[in-house]
C-alpha cells in the first residue's frame, strides 16, 4: 500500500514515500503549479546533514555545530567529557546577573535547535532555558561548557536502522523534586521505533509531586500519550507494528498500580494519570516492564550524570557519527 508524506518549510520541501512512482507523481503535480527545482535524494535539509547506506540513514548537524563553536570562539578549546557537571546545582540565584543577556539567549536558542539530533544535551539545554529571564554569569559559563562538550564530537547524530523491526518501545523516568527553585520534578522520556530513537523529551512537570511515585506516574502517563500519538502516525502512514508496544520504567510501584485494579485506590492524588496508563494496558495496546535504574535510558534526560553512566546510556540511544558511517560504506 502506497503512502507518502510532504514536509514543507517555506520553500523547502521534503518528500517521503514507499513508492518511487508516487514521488514522481507528486513532483510532477508540484511542477505544474509552481516553479520547482529537484535536488535529488535528501542530503541537507534545514541544517540537517543526511547520509544513507544499506544499513540505514544517519542524520546529524555537524556544520551547524561547528558554526556554533566558531561563533563562540571555541573551535580550539579543550573538550569537556560531559555536557554538565553533576556536582553543580543551578538556580535562579546562582551567580551575578549578566549586564547584557542577549548573547545568552541567542546561545540557548541555537542549542535548542541542535537538540533535534542531540539527545545527550537535551537535559542541560532545557535546564538552562529556564533562566532566560534572569541569566547569570554562572548560567552563561554552564552554556559554554555545553559547547566545549560538543567539541568532542560535532558530527554526532542519530542512526535509523533499515533492518530494525517496526514496533514502539518507550522509556519513562522522573527525578523527584529536582528543581531547587520550585521543587517540581523533571520528566524524561524516549521513544524508539525498533532500535531507532525517534522522540525524546526532558521537561519540568506542571505541578509539585508529593511523592516519588506520583512524579514517576506523571512521567509514565506523559510517555503513554506520546506512544498513542505515534501509533496514530503509523496508522496514517499505513504501517502496522509487528509487536505490542512496550513501556519500561524503573519504579516497581508504577507497574503495580498500572496492572492492579486495587492498588490505584491508595493513590487518589494520581488517579487520572494512573488510569491514563492503566486503560492502555487493559486495552492490550501497552505492556509495562520494570527494569533496573542503570538500564533506564531516559535517566540521561532527567539529571546530569557522571562520565561512566552518561556514556553507558548514550551508546544505547542509537547515537552515531554520520562521517564514520560514510567511511565504513566507502
Amino acid at each position: 500500500m502506497v503512502s507518502h508524506t510532504l514536509i514543507v518549510y517555506v520553500d523547502d520541501i521534503l518528500i517521503a514515500s514507499n513508492s518511487e512512482e508516487a514521488v514522481a507523481s507528486v513532483k510532477a503535480c508540484l511542477a505544474k503549479q509552481f516553479k520547482t527545482k529537484d535536488l535529488g535524494p535528501a542530503k541537507f535539509f534545514l541544517g540537517l546533514e543526511i547520509a544513507r547506506n544499506a544499513d540505514g540513514i544517519s542524520v546529524c548537524q555537524r556544520k551547524y555545530c561547528l558554526d556554533l563553536l566558531a561563533d563562540a570562539g571555541l573551535l580550539g578549546c579543550k573538550p569537556n567529557s560531559v555536557p554538565m557537571d553533576p556536582k553543580i546545582n543551578l538556580t535562579k540565584e546562582t551567580g551575578v546577573l549578566l549586564p547584557n543577556d542577549r548573547p545568552y539567549r541567542e546561545l540557548i536558542g541555537r542549542l535548542l535547535y541542535l537538540c533535534i539530533t542531540r539527545p545527550d544535551i537535551t537535559f542541560v539545554v532545557h535546564k538552562l532555558s529556564q533562566f532566560l529571564s534572569c541569566p547569570t554569569d554562572v548560567h552563561f559559563q554552564a552554556a559554554r561548557n555545553v559547547l566545549k562538550y560538543l567539541k568532542n564530537n560535532p558530527g554526532q547524530g542519530l542512526f535509523y536502522s533499515a533492518s530494525s523491526e517496526i514496533c514502539l518501545n518507550g522509556f519513562a523516568d522522573a527525578d523527584w523534586g529536582t528543581c531547587k527553585d520550585s521543587r517540581r520534578s523533571v520528566t524524561g522520556m524516549c521513544i524508539f521505533l525498533g532500535t531507532s530513537l525517534i522522540s525524546w523529551k526532558s521537561n519540568k512537570q506542571d505541578v509539585v509531586s508529593s511523592s516519588s511515585t506520583e512524579a514517576e506516574y506523571r512521567s509514565l502517563a506523559q510517555t503513554t500519550k506520546e506512544l498513542l500519538w505515534f501509533r496514530q502516525i503509523l496508522r496514517d502512514l499505513r504501517i502496522t507494528p509487528v509487536a505490542q508496544t512496550k513501556l519500561f520504567c524503573d519504579n516497581k510501584s508504577e507497574t503495580y498500580i498500572a496492572s492492579n485494579d486495587v492498588f490505584h485506590e491508595r493513590t487518589k492524588h494520581v488517579e487520572i494519570d494512573c488510569h491514563t496508563t492503566r486503560d492502555q494496558v487493559k486495552s492490550g495496546f501497552l505492556r509495562l516492564f520494570h527494569l533496573s535504574s542503570e538500564n533506564q535510558l531516559a535517566d540521561i534526560l532527567t539529571k546530569p550524570l557522571h562520565l561512566g553512566p552518561f556514556y553507558h546510556l548514550l551508546q544505547r540511544l542509537s547515537a552515531s557519527s554520520l562521517y564514520s558511517i560514510q567511511e565504513s560504506s566507502a
